[in-house]
C-alpha cells in the first residue's frame, strides 16, 4: 500500500500556503502560491495540485484535506451576507436596531453603531412568550408565524432567523415556528437561535445567529464547490475545516453553522504554535503571526490556547477579544483569544495628516503587492523597508520564484516618505519597521501584561512570512528571553490544521446558585450533549475509543454581568464545593482577589467533545554539533535594529542540523521566509530544527 498523506490549505491576504504532510514519518512539505481573492477557491485548487505535483504524488494517495479561510471573514467585512429576515417574539423585533449602549470611545460624539445586521422593516414580531423558568405565557400564534414567512419571502429574503425571548430555556417555539416556515417558505434556509447559540442576553444570541444566516449562502455555496472540485480529483478524501476555537469539522457541518468560521486561519496558527513548543519542551508560550497583511498574537498556556467566550467582526472591526467593544456585531462562539492589527508585510507606510509617520492598516495585498514585487504596486510597505535596510535577498524570495526589484522598493519609499519628511532612504525604512514593531509590541502586551501575565515568562514562538523578520527586536521590547522560529515558518498556519483534532462545543444557560445547585439535573445536560455529540463525531470517522469530552462552566458572583469558565469534575455531591474553589482561583488569577464570603452561581454549562485526530510522530534532524558552518552561504552588509550596518553571516535553513550554535548578526534565509537574528542575539538549531534564539544579551 502506497504512503497516505495530508494536506492543510490555508488561505491569507497575499498568499495561499498549503502543507503536505507524510502521515507515517510527519515530514511536511511547503507549498506557496499567490491568493486569488476573486475566488478563493482557484488558489485552493492551485495549491492543492501543486503540493502533489511537487511531491510526485496521486490523488488517491490524500486521506483528508483541512482547510482555513477567511471567507466567512470577508463576508461580513464587505458587507455581502445573504439578505436576512427576523422573527422575533411580539414587542422585541427592535433588537437589531437598539442593539447594545457599548461605544469603543465613551466621548466619541461622532460614532456611529455598525448598520443593523437585519433592516427594521424585515424584522417581525409574532404573539408567543415564554418566561425566563421554561413556562408558556403565551401560546405561539402559528398562522401569524405562516403569514411573517410569506411577507419575507416577498420582500426577497435569502434566509430567515427565529430568535424568541427566552428560547435558550426551552426552544419549543423557536423549533415549531421554524417547521412552519419550512412549510410557508420551503426554498429558504432557517436558522434558530436555540441552535446556533442557547445562552440567555436576547441581543448578543441574535447576533451571533444573524451572523450565521447571513453567511449561509456564501459559505455554503464556497464549501458546495470546494467539495465538487476536490470530489473531481480525489473522490475518497474527506473536507475539514478549522474553527474559530482550535478545533476542525466536517464541511456539511461548516456549511449548516458557518458562523464557526470566523477566526478559523489564526486559529490555526495558535494550534501550531502549541504542537511545535511542545515538542520543544515549552508549553508557556506567545504565538506571533505576522503575514502579509496582518499581524496576530495568542497567549498559550500550560500547552492550551486561551478561549473567549465572545469576540466581534464587523466592517469597522476585526474578530477579536481585546479590542474596545462596539465596533462590530458580537458572536458568541468559542474562539482563540486573540489580537489582529492591521501590521504585516504588505502594510502600506505614509505619513499622516499632523506630519507623522505611519504604518497601515491599509494593505497592498496580493494585487498589486509592494512595490519591490514589480506588479504595479507604488506605496511603500513594511517589505520594501526589510529589502531597502537588506535584510531580504532579492533573489531568493519564494526560493527563487519572485525577484524583488530594490530600485521599485527604493523609489517608493523616497517618494512617500523620505521626501516628504526630508530624511534619507535608509532612515525612512528604519522609521517604518520602529513603527510597525511598536505596534505589534502592543498587541504581546495586550494578550499578556493586560491579562495579568508576565511575558518573561514565555517563550516567543514567531512564525507567518514576516513573523522572524521582526521577532527578535519584540522579544528585547518586552524582555522576553527566548524566540522560537519553526522549520517553514511562512507555513506554520497550514501546519496548525493538520495537528488538531475534530471538536464540537455544546452550551446552554442554566442559571442557579451553586450551593443550591442540582447535580442531577446537570448530569442529564451533560449526558444529553455527550450523546449527540458521540452520534456526530462517529458519523465523521472517529472511531469511540478516540473520543473525549471536557466539562466546563461559566461562573460569577451572584449579581456580576460577566461571567469566567471553571472545569467541571465528577459529578457528586461535592459538586459545589470544588465549583466555588475553581471559581474563586480563576477570579483571583483575572482581577488580583477574591473573596469567599460573596454567593456565586452558575450561569452557562459547556461541554467540548474532542475526536482525536492521530499526529504522526515529526523526523528529528540529523546531529551537526556546534559549527554551522556548513550552512554558511555567504556574508553581506545589513542595516541591523539599534546598531547600523553591520557584515552578517548569511545562513542557509535547509543545511542547518541539531545543535548548530551562531551568533548574531546573522540572517537564515529558507524560501518562505527570513530570520533576523540581531547583534548579542544566540541561535540554537533543536532537535527538530527549530531556532531557539536567546536574546537575553541583545542589545537594544
Amino acid at each position: 500500500m502506497s504512503d497516505l498523506y495530508r494536506i492543510g490549505i490555508d488561505i491569507g491576504g497575499t498568499f495561499t500556503d498549503a502543507v503536505v504532510m507524510d502521515e507515517k514519518s510527519g515530514d511536511f512539505h511547503p507549498v506557496k502560491v499567490s491568493s486569488t481573492p476573486d475566488d478563493p477557491s482557484r488558489a485552493f485548487m492551485e495549491a492543492f495540485t501543486r503540493g502533489l505535483s511537487n511531491r510526485g504524488l496521486t490523488s488517491d494517495q490524500i486521506r483528508f484535506v483541512v482547510h482555513g479561510t477567511t471567507v466567512a471573514t470577508n463576508t461580513i467585512i464587505q458587507q455581502k451576507g445573504a439578505r436576512i429576515g427576523l422573527i422575533a417574539s411580539e414587542g422585541f423585533s427592535d433588537l437589531f436596531e437598539i442593539a447594545w449602549q457599548i461605544r469603543p470611545n465613551l466621548y466619541d460624539l461622532n460614532y456611529d453603531k455598525p448598520h443593523p445586521l437585519v433592516p427594521r422593516h424585515l424584522c417581525i414580531g409574532v404573539p408567543e412568550r415564554i418566561d425566563a423558568r421554561g413556562a408558556v405565557l403565551v401560546p405561539l400564534n402559528e398562522p401569524a408565524v405562516d403569514r411573517a414567512a410569506r411577507q419575507l419571502a416577498k420582500d426577497r429574503v435569502e434566509a430567515i432567523l427565529v430568535c424568541f425571548l427566552h428560547a435558550y430555556r426551552d426552544p419549543t417555539h423557536e423549533r415549531r415556528a421554524a417547521e412552519i416556515v419550512i412549510d410557508a417558505c420551503p426554498d429558504l434556509p432557517v436558522c434558530i437561535s436555540s441552535d446556533i447559540c442557547p445562552e440567555y442576553r436576547e441581543y448578543t444570541r441574535a447576533s451571533t445567529t444573524a451572523v450565521n444566516a447571513a453567511l449561509l449562502p456564501a459559505v455554503g455555496a464556497y464549501v458546495e464547490r470546494l467539495e465538487d472540485r476536490l470530489g473531481k480529483v480525489n473522490p475518497g478524501s474527506g473536507l475539514f475545516l478549522m474553527t474559530s476555537g482550535g478545533g476542525i469539522i466536517a464541511s456539511g457541518t461548516a456549511r449548516q453553522q458557518p458562523v464557526q468560521l470566523i477566526e478559523s486561519g489564526p486559529a490555526a496558527g495558535v494550534i501550531a504554535a502549541t504542537y511545535i513548543g511542545q515538542l520543544a519542551g515549552f508549553k508557556n508560550l506567545i504565538a506571533l503571526d505576522i503575514g502579509g497583511t496582518t499581524a496576530k498574537a495568542a497567549l498559550i498556556e500550560n500547552g492550551r490556547p486561551r478561549l473567549a467566550a465572545e469576540f466581534e467582526v464587523g466592517d469597522a472591526a476585526v474578530a477579536t477579544t481585546t479590542r474596545d467593544k462596539g465596533q462590530g456585531y458580537p458572536v458568541k462562539t468559542p474562539v482563540i483569544d486573540l489580537v489582529e492589527i492591521g501590521s504585516g508585510g504588505g502594510s502600506i507606510g505614509h505619513v499622516d495628516p499632523g506630519g507623522a509617520l505611519a504604518v497601515g492598516p491599509q494593505s497592498a495585498g496580493a494585487a498589486p503587492g509592494p512595490a519591490c514585487y514589480g506588479q504595479g504596486g507604488s506605496e511603500p510597505t513594511l517589505t520594501d523597508a526589510n529589502l531597502v535596510l537588506d535584510r531580504l535577498n532579492p533573489d531568493y524570495f519564494l526560493g527563487g520564484e519572485l525577484r524583488l526589484d530594490v530600485s521599485l522598493a527604493r523609489q517608493a519609499i523616497e517618494r512617500r516618505i523620505a521626501g516628504p519628511l526630508n530624511m534619507s532612504t535608509e532612515d525612512a525604512a528604519s522609521g517604518l519597521i520602529e513603527i510597525a514593531n511598536a505596534n505589534m509590541t502592543g498587541i504581546l502586551q495586550l494578550v499578556s501584561v493586560q491579562k495579568g501575565v508576565d511575558p518573561r515568562a514565555f517563550v516567543l514562538v514567531a512564525f507567518g512570512g514576516a513573523g522572524p523578520l521582526h521577532a527578535a527586536a519584540l522579544a528585547k521590547a518586552l524582555h522576553i528571553g527566548t524566540v522560537l522560529v519553526p522549520p517553514s515558518p511562512g507555513v506554520t498556519t497550514a501546519l496548525g490544521l493538520l495537528v488538531t483534532d475534530l471538536r464540537h462545543d455544546y452550551v446552554r444557560t442554566y442559571i442557579s446558585a451553586t450551593d443550591e445547585l442540582n447535580v442531577a439535573v446537570l448530569s442529564d445536560i451533560y449526558g444529553e450533549f455527550e450523546a449527540h455529540a458521540t452520534r456526530l463525531l462517529l458519523s465523521e470517522g472517529v472511531s469511540r475509543s478516540n473520543i473525549r469530552f471536557i466539562r466546563e462552566a461559566d461562573m460569577r458572583y451572584t449579581g456580576q454581568s460577566y461571567e469566567l469558565r471553571v472545569p467541571v469534575g465528577r459529578l457528586s455531591d461535592d459538586l459545589p464545593r470544588e465549583l466555588n474553589a475553581a471559581f474563586f482561583t480563576a477570579h483571583r488569577r483575572q482581577y488580583g482577589f477574591a473573596t469567599q464570603d460573596e454567593p456565586t452561581e452558575v450561569v452557562n454549562v459547556r461541554l467540548s467533545a474532542v475526536g482525536a485526530v492521530p499526529r504522526p510522530s515529526r523526523r528529528q534532524v540529523p546531529e551537526g554539533g556546534p559549527s554551522a558552518r556548513n550552512a554558511l552561504k555567504a556574508e553581506r552588509d545589513v542595516r541591523m535594529p539599534g546598531s547600523g550596518l553591520e557584515t552578517t553571516a548569511i545562513y542557509d535553513r535547509y543545511r542547518l542540523e541539531a545543535n548548530n550554535r551562531f551568533p548574531g548578526p546573522a540572517i537564515v534565509e529558507e524560501i518562505d521566509s527570513t530570520t533576523l537574528v540581531p547583534p548579542g542575539c544566540t541561535v540554537n538549531v533543536d532537535d527538530y530544527g527549530n531556532l531557539v534564539i536567546d536574546v537575553g544579551r541583545a542589545e537594544s
